[in-house]
Formats: structure tokens, C-alpha cells, sequence
């Protein structure tokens, strides 16, 4: 933990230095420099200010766990269809709600402020770059002056990820380090085409992979750029490059920059998809050779234990025998990401919902999809062969093979996943459902009690800390962690694992080449680790989707499942897959949050466990891009608005 914080402190202690290299001319800035100022010189010719350097290019990684890349006021993660927050947040600053509504415009705060921040940062890459050298009387061999190149390479090369990610098509320059001394002319850079920036990013990344360790020996460098790093991001960016968003999308068609180049390429072009699946399974195959796999638990028999495996994953470090993680920012928001979750009357904030679509979304114990669809009010399509029903309540607590302890009541025994009096809709659902959701009547372990999400309940509403949906999010919050005693347990801020990347990869592929058998051998490895039967010929299996069309609904439902409420991915997949007005626009639902009685009668308004629209979002073509922040256009004349903003 020391040497972690030791890791990202630049960007409390050289923050200032950098943002001042980055916005004057470096000559007058050493010709000028007072007295009581860092130079260049004096920061390169000196070990620990030059680690610090890196180390400040490292902090702007936005966190999976807080903010940027995962959740909170202004987490892109919000966005998506898996989270249902409370308006009454915004009173606390939390903008991203606004986004969600479909109240923002250009004038509107970024929230994720990588238009203005990380442009910054590839400058001071690029100035590291340029500067960086060895010191062999501080130990600092050419191989180790050369491999920080490398490093800020990489992290040049993510920036502009993060950039393409949000905005599209931006501004593009890895050459050249402007003085502050250019005309407007030459400062003024408009878009580059995306598809022309993600052909230098595959390059750029494929090159770093052959030239940066697969690891490091060394624990104080766990975080900083790998060879598996650098074949994660190419193979995440390429899927989404090949996606219908920007993959022959009409809607862009003649959407042109200053020069009259075309931004993104309207024309369809199935090698697209054929390079990702490639690039996927490159990464597959470097992440197996250097020893890294899924994460498993086991029962006492050594059968796999669902329940542990899926829910520890998120939380076990290399050191306790997690191989999963491929990229992981060390440093990570403990506190907010187990406090906002946690019911108010356990000491929590009671605030960070799921909605009900998610839910639906988990199998059944038996492997099947429980809701197939949705009528124009919102109520299910249930698939009777599942075997689930929105009826009634247990009769008797549910047992299944695993040694996790979240349910322990006075009644409880080793194995139990339920209580007595579960509302049908939450009992016989697979493993990841328990480890994920956190519903009306739920055991809460460390207050040895069940949640009360009712109206005027412990739990529940009228305050905005209440799930307005009726659900919280449990996975990705310690289970060790104590609200009342400030118990934050650290875990690795997980930016990308190895469970994505064969999805990644059945998906790359089911495109580029449908009916590879790599397609179900990668998904029921998922599905095998998840506890639920796999797809195949048996007694004991699901069957094999029969087309290409039907395999992808397939593919589609399993990201949604092992990768929920997961940073920014079910936003990112909803957006590339062009979904955003189907499934991110109109009704929201969930259980009635001003219901005082544990009862399913829909005819009685009192009744908690009912189907209730509980918000509703805003999603139209213009949201699949942020856009270009208005301050920037009015500064510079080549910059063009983003479609349809």
C-alpha cells in the first residue's frame, strides 16, 4: 500500500510543475525560471523527480471504482441501463444525472473533463519522452530510461483511447510539442478521423506489446504498462471500432471537418471485425503465456465455487492468487464505492441503485433467461420454460453447494443463498445474481439483519439515500467492509480482466467468422466459473444458438450478466452496438418504492413487489458522442460540433 501511494503521488506533489510545462514554451520557461522553480534539467537529472514525472502521467487513469471510467458524480458508469441513482442527487453535484435525463447541451459541464485534461497529459508524455534519460550514478540504466519511454508511449496511446471513446473523432498530434510561440494557424488543429487514430493506435499498442514485460518483478511497479496492457486496450478498442456505431453507421455520412475529410467512414467493412477477433485472440493467447487465467474458488469436494469465485474476483490481488486482472489502477476510492451502495440504516449512503431491467437480465439456477422481453407498459415476457415466476414467497430457505457466508440468519446454515419469505422473483437465479443485486429482504450480514427497503422502513424512502428501484448494488462492495466503523478493505481498481476479454473475443469473432468453435468454448468457460449449465448436447446443457443472429443475442445477454454495474463497459456496449434510443431512452422500472406492505397485488397501492415506472431517461443520436465542449469551438474556428449536437 505504501509503495502505491508512493506510486501516484505526483499528482498532489508536481501537479502544478506539469500543468506549467504543458501551457508555456518549455525554452522561456527555463530561460525565465525563478529561482525557487524545478527545470527541466534539474527534473531529469534526478531519479526520483523523473519517477514522479511518470508516475504523474500514470494518475490520469480514471478510476473503475469512483468518478471518470466508473461511477459517482461523475461516473460515465451511471449512464448506462444497469444503474438507477436517485434524482435527488443532483442537489449534491452529482451532473451525471442531468446526462442521463437528457439535460445537457454543449455550455454543460464535461463530466468527464478529458477534453481539457488529457490532451495536457499526452503533451507532458510527449516533453517525458523527449527528456527522459539514464542516470547511471543513480542507477538508471539506458534499458530502464528506454522502458519509461515506452511506458509514457502507452500511455499516450490510452489517452487518445479514452478521447475516441467519448468524443469520436478529436484533434490528433503524437509529433510534435508546441513552444506556445505557433500561430493560431498551426494551433488551431481540428479532427482527425477516427478510423485514421485507430489505425495508429493498433500499431502503436501492437508495437509496445513487443517491447514492454509481460509483468513486473519488482511489486512497487504493479500498475504501470505491461505487454497485456497494451493487447487489452488495442483488442477493447478495436471491437468497439468494428461496431455498428462506427462501423458503416449512415447517420455520419457526409460529416466532414474543416478540411472536408470525412470523420467517420459510413461504409460497412466486415475486415473490421475480422482484425478484432484477431486482435482478441492475440491478447488471449499472451495473457495465457504469462500465467494469467479466471479466477476460481473451490468447494471441499474441488468442485467450483460460483458464488466465492464471482464475488472475490473482484477483490483478490495477484498476491492471493488473482491472475484474472490484466489492467488494474492501484490506487482506487474504497470508501465511496462500499459507502454509497450500503443500506442508510447500516451506516451507508443507500443511494447507488440497479435497475430492474438488470435484474431480469441473470439466468436462471437451470441456465435459462427468465424475461425474454417486454410489452409496451413495461410488464415481462416470461419464458414459462424457465421455471420463473413473480408470484408469491418462499415457503423455505435456499441452499446451494458454495461457502459463501452472506446469508447467516438465525435460521442459517452453510450454503444458504435466501431466506424464508424471498419474494419468487429473486429465488432459483444463478450465482452472479446474489453476488450482484441486493433486494427487499436480502441478509445483511454485517448488521445481522434483513434490508428493509419499504417505504418509512430502516432502508427505505421518502429520502433520496433510499434504491429508488427497489435494489442496490452488492457487487464490487467488500464484503468485510463496516460502514459505522470506517472498514474500507483495499482491492485493485480492476480496468479490465480476462472474463471480458473471451466475451470480447466471442463477440469479435461470431462476427468475423460465425460458428468457430472458439465462440461457445470461451462463453461456457464464463458460464461453467458462473455455475450455470453451458451450452452443448445433453441432459445437463443449454442448446447451441442455431444462427448467427440468435448467438449474438446470446453473447449480448452474457456480457450483460458477468460484466454488470463493471465501470464503464455496459455503456460503452450499449453505444457501439448503436442499442442507446431502445434501451437507454423512455421508461425505467422497478418495485414500488412508496409501498408499506409485503404484498404482490398489483391492484393494492400499498404493495411493495410490483412492476412501477420509477423514472425516465433521454437518449437521442446525438448522445452516442459527448460534445465537443462549446468554450473550445469558440476558441478555436476548425473545431467542428459533434453530430447532431
Amino acid at each position: 500500500m505504501k509503495a502505491i501511494k508512493l506510486f501516484f503521488k505526483i499528482a498532489k506533489s508536481y501537479l502544478v510543475l506539469i500543468v506549467v510545462l504543458t501551457s508555456v514554451s518549455c525554452t522561456d520557461y527555463l530561460e525565465k525560471a525563478p529561482d525557487d522553480m524545478l527545470t527541466l534539467e534539474m527534473v531529469f537529472n534526478d531519479k526520483n523527480r523523473t519517477e514522479e514525472w511518470l508516475a504523474g502521467l500514470y494518475s490520469a487513469i480514471p478510476s473503475p471504482s469512483w468518478d471518470g471510467y466508473g461511477f459517482g458524480m461523475t461516473g460515465l458508469g451511471n449512464l448506462s441501463d444497469d444503474m438507477d441513482l436517485s434524482n435527488g442527487l443532483t442537489q449534491f453535484g452529482w451532473d451525471v444525472l442531468n446526462n442521463r435525463n437528457g439535460a445537457w447541451d454543449p455550455s454543460s459541464r464535461d463530466i468527464t473533463n478529458f477534453w481539457a485534461d488529457l490532451p495536457k497529459r499526452v503533451r507532458s508524455a510527449l516533453i517525458f519522452i523527449e527528456n527522459v534519460k539514464a542516470l547511471p550514478s543513480q542507477l538508471v540504466t539506458e534499458e530502464d530510461a528506454e522502458n519509461m519511454k515506452n511506458e509514457a508511449r502507452f500511455l499516450i496511446a490510452y489517452y487518445y483511447v479514452l478521447l475516441t471513446d467519448v468524443y469520436g473523432a478529436v484533434p490528433f498530434n503524437v509529433d510534435k510539442i508546441f513552444a506556445g510561440s505557433e500561430t493560431g494557424e498551426e494551433m488551431f488543429m481540428g479532427q482527425t478521423s477516427f478510423d485514421t487514430i485507430i489505425d495508429w493506435i493498433d500499431k502503436e499498442l501492437l508495437d509496445l506489446s513487443e517491447k514492454l514485460p509481460a509483468s513486473y518483478s519488482d511489486s512497487h511497479k504493479y500498475g504501470r504498462a505491461t505487454s497485456i496492457m497494451c493487447l487489452a486496450v488495442r483488442a477493447r478498442k478495436l471491437l468497439f471500432a468494428a461496431s455498428p456505431l462506427v462501423n458503416g453507421n449512415q447517420d455520419y455520412k457526409g460529416y466532414t471537418n474543416y478540411k472536408g475529410e470525412e470523420l467517420f467512414n459510413s461504409t460497412y467493412d466486415p475486415k473490421k471485425w475480422e482484425r478484432a477477433a484477431q486482435a482478441c485472440k492475440d491478447l488471449i493467447e499472451a495473457a495465457h503465456a504469462a500465467g494469467h487465467s479466471l479466477y476460481y474458488e473451490y468447494n471441499n469436494d474441488g468442485s467450483i465455487d460460483p458464488f466465492n469465485s464471482y464475488q472475490n474476483m473482484m477483490f483478490r490481488q495477484l498476491k492471493d492468487g488473482n491472475k484474472e486482472i490484466l489492467f488494474a489502477r492501484p490506487s482506487v476510492q474504497n470508501d465511496y464505492i462500499d459507502k454509497h451502495p450500503t443500506p442508510r440504516g447500516c451506516g451507508g449512503n443507500g443511494c447507488y441503485g440497479v435497475t430492474q431491467s438488470l435484474v431480469d437480465a441473470f439466468f436462471m439456477e437451470n441456465g435459462m433467461k427468465p424475461i425474454l422481453g417486454y410489452e409496451q407498459d413495461g410488464s415481462p415476457i416470461i419464458n414459462e420454460s424457465s421455471g420463473y415466476t413473480e408470484k408469491g414467497f418462499s415457503t423455505e430457505p435456499e441452499f446451494r453447494k458454495t461457502k459463501w457466508i452472506e446469508v447467516q440468519g438465525d435460521q442459517g446454515k452453510e450454503g444458504q443463498i435466501t431466506m424464508t419469505g424471498t419474494y419468487n422473483m429473486y429465488c432459483n437465479r444463478e450465482p452472479r445474481f446474489y453476488i450482484s443485486i441486493l433486494y427487499n429482504g436480502a441478509w445483511y450480514r454485517s448488521e445481522n439483519r434483513e434490508v428493509r427497503f419499504m417505504y418509512g422502513e430502516s432502508d427505505g424512502g421518502p429520502t433520496h439515500d433510499a434504491p429508488v428501484a427497489g435494489y442496490l448494488q452488492r457487487k464490487g462492495v467488500h464484503p468485510d467492509h463496516n460502514c459505522r466503523n470506517g472498514v474500507y478493505p483495499y482491492r485493485p481498481g480492476i480496468l479490465y480482466r480476462l472474463g471480458e476479454a473471451y466475451l470480447n473475443y466471442a463477440e469479435a469473432l461470431n462476427e468475423a467468422n460465425p460458428g468457430h468453435p472458439d465462440i461457445i468454448k470461451y462463453i461456457n468457460l464464463i458460464r461453467e466459473r458462473a455455475g450455470i449449465p453451458q451450452y452443448g448436447n445433453g441432459a445437463d446443457k443449454i442448446p447451441v444458438p442455431e444462427s448467427q443472429e440468435e448467438m449474438r443475442k446470446a453473447i449480448y445477454s452474457e456480457r450483460r450478466v458477468e460484466l454488470n454495474t463493471e465501470n464503464i463497459i455496459r455503456y460503452f456496449d450499449i453505444r457501439r452496438w448503436k442499442q442507446g434510443e431502445k434501451l437507454l431512452n423512455g421508461n425505467f422500472y422497478g418495485m414500488n418504492f412508496y409501498g408499506t406492505i409485503k404484498s404482490d397485488d398489483i391492484y393494492n397501492s400499498e404493495a411493495y413487489f410490483k412492476r412501477t415506472k420509477v423514472s425516465e431517461r433521454t437518449f437521442t443520436k446525438k448522445h452516442y458522442w459527448f460534445p465537443v465542449p462549446q468554450v473550445e469551438i469558440d476558441k478555436n474556428p476548425n473545431l467542428k460540433q459533434n453530430p447532431f449536437w
